[in-house]
């Protein structure tokens, strides 16, 4: 048996929890729970790594999501305190403590609006779009490694069915 062969015939964890749930409940379908089990297993897994990576550049996951939602903006990259907020879903407070730790870093910085001083206009410094660029570089990078178990017609075909059920959820 070819090693493709073997892996398409390998068990894993979410394998058993399916079978011990299998026979309790009426009407469980064990092809959803394990596809969503899986998915579920792969987003924390990719988390984990992301954070890892982060941390070793001395970021935490909120303040390079914020850092990466301001630089994602249209140029020149600027965001207020409540559009970075609304962005990352989270509370004006919680984007505060972000944005305080970010500016200790001098990763942004915050300024006054010359033509409203009650507006704070964030923007990212050189260093902050370096540190974002190395970070981004890192969890493509562990993102891509996780993938490449597929062929390039299996991701093909796994980006299609996943595109599927999310366009399904606004349906």
């Amino acid at each position: 048996m070819t090693r493709k062969r073997e892996r398409e015939n390998e068990r894993d964890w979410v394998d058993q929890h399916v079978d011990r749930w299998r026979s309790t409940f009426q009407g469980f379908d064990p092809e959803v729970e394990g596809a969503l089990v899986r998915i579920g297993a792969l987003n924390r897994h990719v988390k984990r790594m992301n954070v890892a990576a982060f941390a070793d550049l001395g970021l935490g996951e909120p303040e390079y999501d914020t850092l990466h939602t301001l630089l994602i903006q249209p140029e020149p990259n600027e965001a207020t305190p409540a559009q970075l907020a609304e962005a990352c879903h989270v509370t004006r407070a919680a984007v505060t403590a972000r944005l305080d730790r970010l500016v200790e870093l001098g990763y942004v910085t915050r300024e006054n609006d010359v033509l409203d001083r009650r507006r704070v206009i964030v923007r990212p410094t050189a260093a902050g779009r370096t540190v974002w660029k190395r970070a981004l570089e890192l969890a493509l990078k562990g993102e891509k490694a996780v993938v490449d178990v597929l062929s390039e017609p299996e991701k093909v075909q796994l980006n299609a069915l996943l595109r599927k059920l999310v366009v399904g959820l606004s349906s």
